[in-house]
Formats: C-alpha cells, structure tokens, sequence
C-alpha cells in the first residue's frame, strides 16, 4: 500500500531533546503557525509543514540552535541592493558528472569534486567552490514544495547546486562544519514548458526509485538547470537538512526556471523507502521556513519597488 507522508509530531516525543531546544523548536513552530497562507501559480493553498516523523529528523542531529538557519522567506521589500556584488562566475564541466541516486530523502546527483573543473567563484564569494551534488526539493501538489519563498509565495520544488570552499578546506565534510565552508545555488522551478535539459534527469527516475538505488548518469552539464537571467540574492544561512551547520552563502536566483508538469510528476513516483518496505511517497521533502532574525538579505540587483526592479533581464 502506498503511503503518503504524514505531518506528525513523533519528532519531538521520540527524541531527547534538551528544554532549550525544545524552546527554539516552540517558537519557530509558533512563527510557521501564523503563516496560515501561502500563494503558488494558482489559488492560494495550505502548505503543510514537511515530514517531521521521516527518519532524518528524528535525533539530536536536527535541532539547530543558532541564529542563521535556512530556509528564509525573501522579501523584496527588505532586500538590500548592493552594488559590490559581483556576477557569479559558474564553470561546470559535463564529465565530472557521476551519478544519480536516491537518498532516501530526496534524489541526488553527485560529480567528481577531486580537482577544480567544476565550479563557481565571484558574487559573494572570496574564494572558489567546487560541485559537489545537486538536488530537489519538491511538494505532494504543485501549490508548496520550495524550501525558499518569495513574499510568502512557494514554488513547486527548488533546485539546490552545492558547492564546498576548496581554497579553505580539504574536502566537504570539513566545509559543511567551518566557515564559509558551502555555497549554495537556489534555483525556483514553476510549471511551464518542457524543460529539455531536466528531461535527462526525469528519464533515469524509474532505475532509482526506492532508497539506496543509484544510477550512472553519464555526461551532464548542469548550468542548463540555471535560468538566463543570473540576477540573485544572497543571505549566510546554513544546512537544510542535518546536521544544519550554519556554514553556508546563499545564492537565490531571482528567475525561476520552467518546467512541464508531467516532469515535477515524475518527482512524486519516486519513494522514501527501500525495497521491500512499505511504499512510502517521496513528497514534502522541504524544511519549514526558518526565522530571519538579525540577517540582512543582499541582492544584486536594484528593486525600485515590490515586484519590479531596474536592470532586469525578466
């Protein structure tokens, strides 16, 4: 039987978490609470929460006790244009491409961060980041499932393209827990045309549908999953899944990507669970949006307005 995941509360009464933390965790559940509402393409619709009781919350692990955790809703209004930032240089090369392969939580594909051929360098950043993997998130209908928003607005899944600070650190797992150790691109997806270079992706899903099972991809050149115009905000967050260090610069694309709807449906065929365990959907894979608090959220282009702004390719 297949079975979708529920928004249960078992994280909490399962794990053993500490008053402090599970005074952090009450007042970020407080916040998402009043967010009653959440816009998409269509109608406004109810985002639901993701999948508290899914195995990669459940632990010590996910409790973020900081200040800068990630995902953030971005508001136009209080984005703050700043004319240092630089064009993000983006070099990726196909053949470092390695595999795709289903983690369990979402699908992931990695590349061949041994030596600089992929990478990115300029806008915020000082020094270059290597690519590590890409991935989704993505909702059980086409009203939430971005982790990211934009004026309360979700978009249908979010594309992250993870990069690590190969000048400061010696290989990921050392990045995700220094400073300045990751850099992430964000990339909204909205329903519209085919979009030819993910049909790629969509059509090796079906060999890595349950947890574990992987896939060799062959060739990729990710920089077709970026949208023309390279306009972005950037904001120091963190993680979005364990062990959410706040370790991370993030890039958000301004102009979100198109893609058919039957693509973002082969998403959904994909499961949580291995084989031979009871199916469960792989939906609603994206983390609350977290408190912004003191961060101040930079943009590199100027926004004369909410919703409009000078100097755009849109």
């Amino acid at each position: 039987m297949l079975r979708t995941p529920g928004l249960g509360k078992s994280l909490w009464k399962s794990t053993g978490f500490s008053t402090s933390s599970k005074q952090t965790w009450g007042t970020l559940h407080s916040h998402l609470l009043r967010l009653e509402r959440w816009c998409s393409q269509g109608p406004c619709a109810q985002r639901p929460r993701n999948d508290a009781s899914h195995p990669l919350w459940k632990g010590l692990a996910s409790v973020p006790g900081g200040t800068r955790q990630s995902p953030i809703n971005i508001r136009w209004r209080d984005s703050v244009y700043d004319p240092r930032l630089k064009s993000l240089q983006v070099s990726y090369a196909a053949t470092s491409c390695l595999h795709v392969w289903n983690t369990g939580y979402f699908f992931q594909v990695e590349f061949d961060d041994s030596t600089e051929g992929s990478g990115i360098s300029g806008g915020p950043l000082e020094n270059h980041y290597r690519l590590k993997q890409f991935h989704f998130h993505w909702g059980a209908a086409n009203a939430w499932g971005s982790e990211h928003t934009v004026d309360d607005r979700a978009y249908p899944a979010e594309l992250h393209l993870v990069h690590w600070n190969s000048v400061k650190y010696q290989n990921y797992k050392e990045a995700i827990m220094g400073e300045n150790g990751v850099a992430v691109i964000g990339v909204f997806l909205q329903l519209g045309a085919h979009h030819e270079g993910l049909q790629k992706l969509v059509e090796v899903l079906p060999e890595i549908k349950h947890k574990g099972a992987r896939a060799t991809m062959g060739p990729f050149q990710p920089s077709c999953l970026l949208p023309t115009c390279r306009d972005y905000w950037t904001y120091p967050g963190s993680l979005t899944t364990p062990p959410l260090t706040e370790s991370v610069t993030w890039i958000i694309q301004k102009q979100p990507i198109e893609v058919a709807p039957n693509q973002l449906a082969a998403f959904r065929t994909l499961l949580f669970s291995a084989l031979g365990e009871e199916e469960q959907m792989m939906v609603n894979n994206n983390r609350p949006v977290q408190p912004l608090m003191n961060r101040e959220i930079r943009s590199s282009f100027q926004a004369v307005e909410e919703g409009s702004e000078v100097g755009s390719n849109l």
